[in-house]
This record gives C-alpha cells, sequence and structure tokens, in this order.
C-alpha cells in the first residue's frame, strides 16, 4: 500500500542543463591481436574530448561489451565527473544500434556521434556551433574537412548552392595541407602535394565551411533522429552500409546540408597512439587552462526535416550533381 505521494510529481519541469552533447561508443573485447592498442587510443579519444568542450556539453560513452579494464576506465571517469553518463552493455549490440539508441535518448540539439579513434583539438565544438547558428538549413557538422567529399551524399547541399540560399566557390586553403594529409594517411589513401589545392567552400553569414563530410565523427541536429533516420534497427555489428543508411543518406533526406568546418579541427588516429597525437593533446590541456569556460547559450535557426518522396529523390539527386557540376565543374 503506497503511503503519501511522490515529491518528484509535485516537482518543476525539468531545465535542459546541456545544448550538445558527444557520444562515444566504445567497443575492446580484449587488449591483444588488433585492440592491443586501442585502449590507450580511446584513453586519448575520451580525454581529448573532455579537455575540447565547455559546460554547455555533455559527454556520453556507450561500453559495447568491452572488456573489463575498460569499465574500470570509465569509472574513474564517472567518479571525477569528467563524462556525464555511461550505457552499458553486456553483449556488442553493434556500432549504429548503439549509438542511434543513444542518440534517441539525448535532449540535446546537437548530437555528436564519435567513432572510438577520434582525437579533438581545441576548438572543434565553438566553430560546429557557429556554422549550425550562423547557417540556416544545415543538418550536419563535421570537425575534419575533406576536401574530395564535396558529392558523397550532398545533394541537399548543392541543391542550397544552385538556389543562391549559400554562396560558393573554389578555395585555396594551404594551412589545411598537413592535417588533411593526417587523414588521408590514416586510410591508406593517396597524399595530396599540392598545398593550394582547391576546396570546395560554402558561406553563409560571414561564415565559411566546406561541402561535404566523412562520418567518422559527426554532429547532427536532433530532428534527425526522430525524422529521415530509419526507425527499424541495423542489427550490423559494424560496417556493411550501416553509416550510410543510418547517417549519411540521413542527412540527404533531411533536405539540411552536409557541412565541414573550414580549418580542421579533430584526427582520425587509426588503432595506435603517435607521438605527434599527443602533442595535439598537450596542446589541448594548455588552451583549456588558458581560456575561460564561459559560454553563452545558443539559438538554432528552425529545422524541419523535408518528407521524402523516395521515388524523386534519385531523379533528383542525379540532376543535381550534374546541373552543379555544369555550372560550377568539378573543382
Amino acid at each position: 500500500m503506497r503511503v503519501g505521494m511522490n515529491p518528484q510529481k509535485q516537482s518543476k519541469k525539468i531545465e535542459l542543463e546541456f545544448q550538445h552533447r558527444v557520444i562515444i561508443v566504445v567497443f575492446i573485447p580484449s587488449l591483444d591481436g588488433y585492440y592491443k592498442n586501442v585502449l590507450e587510443v580511446f584513453k586519448l579519444c575520451l580525454d581529448s574530448a573532455i579537455a575540447t568542450t565547455n559546460s554547455n556539453c555533455a559527454i556520453t560513452v556507450v561500453n559495447n561489451a568491452s572488456c573489463n579494464e575498460v569499465s574500470e576506465f570509465l569509472e574513474t571517469k564517472l567518479e571525477d565527473d569528467s563524462i556525464n553518463s555511461v550505457i552499458y552493455h553486456t553483449k556488442n549490440i553493434g556500432k549504429i544500434d548503439a549509438l542511434i539508441g543513444a542518440a534517441r535518448s539525448s535532449r540535446e540539439p546537437i548530437i555528436t556521434l564519435v567513432d572510438v579513434d577520434i582525437l579533438f583539438k581545441y576548438g572543434w565544438q565553438n566553430e560546429v556551433e557557429k556554422i549550425f547558428t550562423i547557417i540556416k538549413n544545415v543538418g550536419s557538422v563535421s570537425p575534419i574537412p575533406c576536401r574530395n567529399f564535396k558529392n558523397y551524399e550532398t545533394s541537399s547541399t548543392l541543391s542550397k548552392v544552385l538556389t543562391k540560399k549559400v554562396k560558393f566557390q573554389y578555395e585555396a586553403i594551404p594551412e589545411n595541407h598537413k592535417a588533411h594529409n593526417e587523414y588521408l594517411k590514416s586510410f591508406h589513401w593517396e597524399l595530396e602535394t599540392d598545398k593550394n589545392a582547391k576546396w570546395p567552400v560554402i558561406e553563409s553569414g560571414g561564415v565559411k565551411a566546406i561541402a561535404g563530410s566523412g562520418h567518422q565523427i559527426l554532429s547532427m541536429r536532433r530532428e534527425l533522429f526522430f525524422s529521415t533516420v530509419p526507425v527499424e534497427p541495423s542489427l550490423i555489428l559494424v560496417g556493411n552500409n550501416s553509416e550510410f543508411l543510418y547517417c549519411d543518406q540521413p542527412i540527404n533526406y533531411s533536405g539540411g546540408m552536409r557541412l565541414s568546418t573550414y580549418n580542421n579541427y579533430a584526427y582520425h588516429m587509426g588503432n595506435n597512439v603517435e607521438d605527434w597525437m599527443q602533442e595535439v593533446q598537450n596542446n589541448n590541456l594548455k588552451l583549456a587552462k588558458s581560456i575561460s569556460d564561459d559560454f553563452n547559450k545558443f539559438n538554432l535557426p528552425n529545422f524541419k526535416p523535408k518528407p521524402i518522396n523516395f521515388n524523386m529523390y534519385r531523379l533528383k539527386k542525379r540532376i543535381v550533381h550534374r546541373l552543379f557540376n555544369l555550372i560550377y565543374g568539378k573543382g
């Protein structure tokens, strides 16, 4: 028999404490073989996220059935209040299902999905949020610009250029050259030799961004997870087109732009820590100590993902890319 009334029923509405949430899924089943050094990679990833985010951003880690050493490390981060929450799975439910499940349970308007091997660079959060707040109709932003991703699931982005809703030009950004080659090298892709190679630059409201992005780290508007992201689970451990179906394609479906920061603010590490990566983190820590944590809450432009006409989508996509290349060239 219940005695009295639950006092929480008389409490006021919960206030949203954060506006941005970082979600990292970690699956490290053991510390041998491929995973021999991945725990050190993950530690650097998480520590760099902690060092480079302000108090308007929370961090969630999804422990997707990792080994005890990972769980013990995460417990220390919870205890010292470095991260906001940890979600535990006793069995590996798959990377995308773990990410999407955590995203859909989040309440922040910007949600950043992060691979376990991403190294954050100080300033990434401000640069990402600036693009979301100043440029209208942005569905996603990555802090890792890639010069050659302009045509990857970007028809909704290129259509904004064609209809003159944003400015566009090809522009040399020599300061991106070194970091861009580090990104290419991490996948064993061919490196670029020309520092003055042209980048596809979008501009609006005095803010510049790069057209297109990868999906190793991707900040998305929360609305997408309840509109264009598939409702059914992927039931895929990793890869096999799951990122495309649950991240890349839904951004394009939404009618929102897929952009990256104008300069590089994160790195893809792979499964080994190198000396230069630690140098990036050392600089993060110096800047975190010297710069105040003050921030202003932001207001995002209204964004309503458009209903999808699947019959017209592929046709429109082909037309947009052909028309864009005809007018602006391939860069």
